[in-house]
């Protein structure tokens, strides 16, 4: 098996993973990811009993049970680069012995399951939707990074979304990654929708907005709202899809994303004050995980 360097694997002088200050056990195999760290607090209300609290930068993990089942919610912050480093932490956290450095020879396959917001960008996703990220697209090159994201990849999917997005080749090429189908069907259930997310590497110019800097793209949202491929359309914004899709992929856990719609696109319709829906999207997740 393979051992890990002290300056590749990094772990803190109590025992715990760099980052998340997480120590082996103090992890459960479910895993809610949300971007706000004050949503962990919210899920953290919602728990029977507390067991593990944990918190360094924008990274705050709160473990206990709910409804008998044990889970761990974990604040990721904004972005693929942060979703990169929780991912391998978590990862780690199971498959490493951080003692020894040594990967372990059975795996742990976790549950990891993102919980946030997007804006929609088809007319039929009002503020207050729920909608998975069935397939995503990456738009920041961070699964180029990893041998083998070819064997992840919807190939075709991302052949198609760059010929009749006419994607600029000066710009990260397009990745289109799959969410665990076990996951999604056990959480999706009928009532929530799926569609293609775009996971965008910035909020404003890599998602069409335009404030006091020209657009490179300005046709970008009208293309990505007409694209269709197979019956496949683009859904949805957000900015970590993809990077929870593969990397969980990659390293063989289960690993998908749902979303609650604030924005539609499309009608400039916005929703601020969520919170209340936020906590039913987070309660029905619960539920069926």
């Amino acid at each position: 098996m393979k051992q890990f360097p002290p300056s590749e694997l990094l772990v803190n002088a109590d025992g715990s993973i760099f980052h998340l200050h997480l120590k082996p056990g103090q992890l459960a195999n479910n895993v809610l990811l949300v971007g706000d760290p004050g949503r962990v607090e919210m899920i953290a209300g919602l728990m029977d009993s507390i067991e593990h609290r944990a918190a360094n930068r924008e990274f705050v993990t709160v473990t206990g049970t709910y409804k008998g089942k044990r889970v761990s919610v974990v604040g990721t912050g904004i972005g693929t680069d942060n979703i990169d480093i929780v991912v391998n932490e978590l990862d780690a956290l199971v498959n490493i012995d951080l003692d020894t450095r040594f990967e372990k020879p059975n795996k742990t396959v976790l549950n990891l399951v993102r919980i946030g917001t997007c804006g929609g960008l088809q007319p039929d996703l009002p503020p207050g939707t729920f909608l998975i990220s069935a397939k995503s697209v990456s738009l920041d090159g961070l699964l180029l990074f990893y041998d083998g994201s070819e064997a992840i990849r919807d190939l075709p999917l991302e052949k198609a979304f760059c010929q009749q997005t006419q994607w600029p080749v000066a710009f990260n090429h397009p990745c289109v990654v799959t969410a665990d189908p076990e996951l999604v069907a056990r959480i999706g259930g009928t009532d929530m929708k799926q569609g293609v997310t775009i996971t965008a590497n910035g909020f404003y110019g890599p998602q069409g907005r335009e404030l006091r800097i020209p657009l490179a793209k300005p046709d970008l949202n009208e293309q990505l709202t007409a694209f269709s491929f197979e019956g496949q359309r683009i859904t949805n914004y957000e900015m970590e899809s993809s990077a929870v899709a593969g990397l969980g992929a990659l390293l063989g856990h289960k690993a998908m994303t749902v979303c609650l719609v604030i924005a539609n696109r499309l009608s400039t319709q916005v929703n601020v004050d969520y919170k209340s829906a936020m906590k039913a999207l987070v309660t029905t997740v619960l539920d069926r995980l």
